[in-house]
């Protein structure tokens, strides 16, 4: 039986990548791609593909919007995720709209394929480092989710909570590794983060958020 499959992700980069290496399965057929979720949506009601490869993070229309559309349309039409973000919030959301799996894009291409045949056959299937994140939340919250410090909230209303963990970490100095472990994400994850409260913060290294860390 041969999968059929459609890729969406915003970066043509990332999308030519995995329908290269999707392609040399031979179980797995890609039969379309999307840049974010209208065309998803779209896409999936003209090729009704077995499984949708699905970034989470999309202008216009997000990748857990879409999914729910998919799911809510084409029950039989399994969603899994593949993101570079590893938060509660992301795995809970994607989880809610319907996936039945996620990955981060640490994943290799053998887990990613395993992945897909996986939810293609009915099954859930998740990596380590969210099967550790669900487990510990089942378990009673076991894994923290630190608040934001109240203080960096106020000052920086613009960052989200997460956001605000880990400017807080950059201002005690702490490397992305560290941050990593400390909020149990992936360094991609945090990578994306860092960049993102750059990005609000209008500064271009971690020594000028510190800078304005201490100034306001």
């Amino acid at each position: 039986m041969t999968i059929r499959v459609l890729v969406v992700d915003d970066q043509a980069i990332v999308r030519d990548g995995l329908v290269t290496v999707l392609s040399l399965m031979p179980d797995l057929e890609v039969v379309g791609e999307a840049a974010d979720g209208v065309a998803a949506v779209a896409a999936v009601d003209r090729d009704l593909p077995d499984v949708v490869l699905m970034d989470l993070r999309m202008p216009d229309v997000d990748g857990p919007t879409a999914t729910a559309q998919i799911t809510a349309a084409h029950p039989q039409v399994a969603v899994l995720v593949l993101t570079t973000y590893a938060d509660d919030e992301s795995i809970v959301t994607a989880l809610r709209a319907g996936a039945r799996g996620y990955l981060t894009k640490d994943a290799g291409r053998a887990e990613i394929a395993t992945a897909i045949r996986a939810v293609a056959s009915g099954q859930s299937t998740f990596d380590a480092t969210v099967g550790a994140r669900l487990v510990a939340q089942l378990a009673g919250g076991a894994v923290p989710t630190p608040e934001a410090p109240v203080g960096l909230r106020t000052r920086f209303p613009d960052l989200t909570p997460r956001e605000s963990d880990v400017l807080e970490r950059i201002a005690e100095g702490r490397s992305n590794p560290e941050i990593a472990a400390e909020l149990f994400l992936t360094v991609p994850t945090v990578k994306s983060y860092v960049n993102q409260v750059f990005t609000k913060l209008g500064v271009r290294s971690r020594a000028e958020a510190v800078a304005l860390v201490l100034r306001s």
